[in-house]
């Protein structure tokens, strides 16, 4: 009963923060659904039974005769993708089924189109309305079931014909498309129970027929048949819009279907209102989805380029057609895949949220290593040629697209190298540390949109990656029911802190939380050889979390990790790993020698590190072994934990990182020392604007670091306006600059400063490192954190 109450009361509040508009369509859409149902009953066709004359003749991404010549230009630029589309389509033949994560499922004789054939459950056939979709015990995952009744396998088998003229690949066409009507009438069962779906399905018709379009393997009569359906398609989609229940990719997808059936199919009656009703949703939802940054709104790496992939789909199908493209349209396009750009510099984006596990051309395009994908048609459409290096050679979804002609402009593209500069997201969150072929990314950004239904408790988490292959890693998502899917999206499951077990924010349901917390940047200063970012976030208010992550470019980072607030508290501390590093004493390392991982911390007997076997999805369903390093303790707030990463090819040279307490004049400061058989490296965390003091240095620096190497020392101040050695000033200026950075190569200075005009040098910086003084440490637990 309590539970029973506690539903009743949410759905109340729900129901109370309802706009009119908002209320008044919700009503419309239950009573509609109700009405279709005893439209059904009395044996009501809903299909439009008239057609008009078609006004235009739309074009599609490529014509009749164009199929011929792009299969070749297939099997010649991507001959090892042919054989894969003509194996999948074998096994289609065979039902056998690749879905999402799971492959070569067996359908059986007959396919069950209700059913979710991986944990073997098959939803029942009533009204649409009545299934609840989301009860894994009624009907399994129902992600699953749909993945197969999107019917973009319908594709596949397309592409098999053309590609080798086998007719056993038209004729299973044909045979699933006439079965699956027989056993999905209109509007009974779970296939209509998601208008995306629905979208879906009615894209992969369209794509179907334009494949086989004037082929003698299309039945006689078949495009009537083919109107008909997407007929009741368009409606459906017309009449439940996810205007309100789900006003992200969902509506996105179902505005992109009702755009391309209503241009691509004049002869209906309602073909231009669903034009012009589609176009109106993929242009307002550009401008509504999308942050000033470029990333989608959802924060998750995959519903980025999932929008992507939409967008690009219906623009380039609005250009083909002479429809005018807003200016502001294509901008977004290209914020779009400038974010997506930076992310995969150095390798596979981080996953960042929810993984789908669907793609809009090719499902089984779904690993993190496939997600550049869309760069390769935006090289050709923005003539980029840094987008071009950066997704790895031509891709079939391209040739299809743009056709012969996008081909050849894509090969006359020079490739462009994309810079190593790093680079802020604000709007998004994302705080990208940049090195050569490596960077570390910060996820400072909120939950997500709305009731954040696709993102992970995960404020503060980061990501490395190096030399093209992940180190440090977002485990990803395995699943969207389950127990899984509340460990997958919970704070354990990220490189972040917690705190008494318990997660910044906690599940309510697969696609909600009980409240979602409050994520700031309180500090981003990038220069020109160091990154240094700070954040907080309350999701274990009255707790703080604050973390602070300063980068050199040489491919060394600093986390440092302060909870505020009182009394006693559990604290642990994830790092997640990629499954290919082996671990010897703290260094991470794949087999090969390419990549490797040093992650070091301060000694100390309270905090106990453990390497643990943990989990990571590749992609939805998968769940695979992974390497997991975890520091737990139980602690006195406010605590402090800091963890220094060193990435290079092989073995990193060894080296120790101490802690040592502030002296005298001050005692706020947190100082670490990582020194190895050549280097030295000092990481001072000061105050705001109050002097402090660490023998033999002194200053009133936000954050210093101090190296050397060789005969070489560096210098970084922030936020400072001097900086002694030995009671001497080095550096000095009237206000406090935002950032100064001191090299010294022999007698060569290099100074690079926020405010140039300010920097006084008083002594030689040569004399940041005393002669003959070398720092006395010692491996301190504890300490007055800053």
């Amino acid at each position: 009963m309590p539970a029973l109450a506690t539903s009743w009361t949410q759905r109340w509040k729900r129901l109370r923060s309802m706009g009119g508009a908002e209320l008044a369509d919700r009503i419309r859409q239950h009573f509609m659904a109700r009405a279709d149902a005893l439209c059904y009953r009395a044996g009501f066709h809903f299909d439009a039974r008239g057609t008009v004359a078609a006004q235009t003749s739309a074009q599609f991404f490529f014509s009749a005769d164009a199929v011929p010549a792009l299969c070749k230009l297939v099997r010649e630029r991507l001959p090892a993708e042919a054989e894969v589309i003509l194996s999948r389509a074998e096994r289609v033949c065979r039902h056998r089924f690749d879905l999402l994560g799971y492959e070569d499922i067996d359908c059986g004789t007959q396919i069950d189109w209700h059913s979710d054939p991986v944990h073997h459950k098959s939803a029942p056939r009533k009204p649409w309305y009545q299934i609840h979709y989301l009860d894994s015990d009624q009907v399994g995952d129902s992600k699953v079931t749909w993945e197969m009744n999107r019917h973009q396998h319908l594709v596949t088998l397309a592409k098999a014909f053309r590609l080798s003229g086998d007719e056993k690949f038209a004729g299973e066409i044909f045979a699933q498309w006439r079965h699956w009507h027989a056993e999905n009438p209109y509007p009974i069962g779970i296939n209509w129970a998601s208008s995306l779906e629905v979208a879906f399905r009615s894209l992969s018709w369209i794509w179907t027929y334009f494949l086989l379009r004037d082929s003698p393997a299309v039945p006689s009569g078949f495009r009537q048949e083919w109107l008909r359906a997407l007929s009741i398609n368009g409606r459906h989609i017309e009449r439940y819009l996810s205007t309100y229940f789900s006003p992200n990719t969902h509506l996105l997808g179902e505005g992109v279907a009702l755009f391309f059936i209503g241009l691509l199919c004049p002869e209906l009656p309602t073909a231009r209102r669903w034009q012009a009703l589609g176009w109106d949703v993929v242009l307002r939802e550009s401008a509504r989805q999308v942050s000033p940054d470029g990333l989608h709104f959802e924060q998750s790496t995959y519903y980025h380029v999932y929008a992507l992939d939409f967008f690009l789909h219906a623009g380039i199908l609005a250009n083909l057609n002479h429809l005018p493209l807003p200016a502001r349209f294509d901008a977004t396009l290209e914020r779009m895949l400038d974010a997506l750009r930076l992310l995969v510099r150095a390798g596979s984006p981080p996953r960042f949220g929810d993984d789908d596990g669907g793609r809009v051309f090719d499902p089984r395009r779904n690993r993190a290593e496939h997600l550049a994908d869309p760069l390769a048609t935006g090289a050709v459409l923005f003539g980029r040629g840094d987008f071009k290096a950066l997704a790895g050679g031509l891709r079939e979804e391209t040739i299809w697209l743009l056709g012969a002609e996008g081909v050849k402009e894509f090969d006359r593209l020079p490739e462009k190298s994309s810079p190593a500069t790093s680079a802020a997201l604000p709007s998004a969150g994302l705080y990208i540390m940049a090195a050569q072929h490596t960077q570390l990314v910060v996820d400072a950004g909120p939950h997500g949109a709305s009731t954040a239904g696709h993102g992970h408790a995960d404020a503060l988490s980061v990501c490395i990656n190096s030399n093209g292959r992940p180190l440090l890693i977002d485990p990803g998502t395995c699943e969207y029911v389950g127990e899984d899917r509340r460990l997958f999206r919970g704070t354990s499951f990220h490189n972040t802190v917690l705190v008494d077990k318990r997660g910044q924010s906690e599940p309510q349901g697969p696609f909600s939380w009980t409240r979602l917390p409050r994520v700031q940047s309180e500090g981003w200063i990038s220069g020109q050889t160091f990154d240094l970012f700070v954040g907080s976030h309350d999701g274990y208010a009255p707790i703080v979390h604050r973390r602070w992550v300063f980068g050199l470019k040489s491919g060394l980072w600093m986390v440092r990790d302060l909870v505020w607030g009182e009394g006693e508290h559990a604290l642990d501390i994830f790092w997640h790993l990629n499954a290919e590093l082996k671990e010897k004493g703290n260094v991470f390392a794949d087999p090969q020698g390419r990549n490797s991982l040093r992650i070091l911390s301060v000694e100390n007997a309270e905090w106990r590190p453990e390497v643990q076997s943990g989990w990571w999805s590749p992609v939805y369903g998968r769940k695979e072994e992974a390497p997991v390093l975890h520091f737990g303790t139980v602690a006195k707030l406010p605590a402090e934990f800091v963890t220094l990463f060193v990435s290079g090819a092989g073995q990193v040279d060894a080296g120790n990182l101490t802690r040592r307490n502030g002296q005298q004049e001050n005692t706020k400061a947190g100082v670490y020392r990582y020194e190895t058989t050549n280097e030295e490296h000092w990481m001072i965390f000061g105050g705001h604007g109050e002097s402090w003091a660490v023998r033999p240095w002194a200053s009133d620096a936000e954050f210093v670091y101090l190296g050397r190497r060789e005969e070489q020392s560096h210098i970084i101040l922030c936020n400072a306006s001097f900086l002694e050695v030995n009671e001497k000033k080095v550096f000095s200026v009237p206000n406090a600059v935002l950032r100064c950075e001191i090299l010294v190569k022999g007698p060569m200075v290099e100074v690079y400063c926020s405010d140039q005009n300010a920097v006084v040098l008083k002594e030689s910086v040569e004399k940041i490192w005393p002669e003959g003084h070398v720092p006395a440490t010692t491996s301190a637990s504890g300490g007055t954190v800053s």
